[in-house]
């Protein structure tokens, strides 16, 4: 699994309609996409409270061949790049998948925690206490299904959780709302 995720910052008095409209139009275009496990059509408004807009897909691909296609081999991105520019798309080599209580239910909200290795240490001290993290995530009433990866240039992990309800006050990281899961080859993940 690899996980990927790009982040285009809008204006505070961006019309958030453009991207709601977007991904409605073009959300299922990737429903059966071939190695892609699924991707997150997110969102930040500030109509729902956050404080900053934001356009923010975020993929977890079964096939690195399927990445490349659609990231630059001309398979999807171009639509993207051609809209808003080329955004940096932060990459993640993938840990695991857990499926949540939520998991028969449409997730329409979402977190995303980064979490530092501590400095120097081997990483392989560093996943139990990650993928309980993500476990206990997991296990939550609303969760739909969580994920996690790590990017080894930056010694850094990615949580990823899927909800039926929005993060409580007490949830860490940036929450979004969920317009679309492509969700092809989630079964494989």
């Amino acid at each position: 699994m690899i996980a990927a995720h790009y982040e285009i910052a809008l204006p505070t008095d961006y019309d958030m309609t453009v991207i709601h409209r977007r991904i409605a139009e073009r959300g299922s275009a990737l429903d059966h996409r071939a190695g892609l496990g699924l991707k997150a059509y997110l969102v930040r408004d500030v109509a729902d409270g956050s404080p900053s807009n934001a356009y923010a897909p975020f993929y977890l691909w079964t096939d690195p061949r399927a990445l490349a296609a659609f990231h630059w081999e001309g398979q999807g991105f171009g639509g993207i790049v051609r809209d808003f520019g080329r955004p940096a798309v932060r990459t993640w080599v993938g840990g695991r998948f857990r499926r949540g209580p939520a998991f028969e239910d449409t997730p329409l909200h979402a977190t995303t925690l980064l979490v530092p290795f501590a400095p120097g240490t081997d990483p392989a001290d560093e996943v139990p206490s990650l993928d309980q993290r993500a476990a206990a995530l997991s296990e939550q009433a609303a969760t739909h299904s969580v994920a996690w990866a790590v990017d080894p240039s930056r010694w850094e992990a990615v949580i990823l959780r899927l909800a039926t309800t929005p993060p409580s006050g007490g949830d860490a990281g940036t929450a979004y709302r969920v317009g679309h899961l492509s969700a092809p080859e989630m079964s494989t993940l």
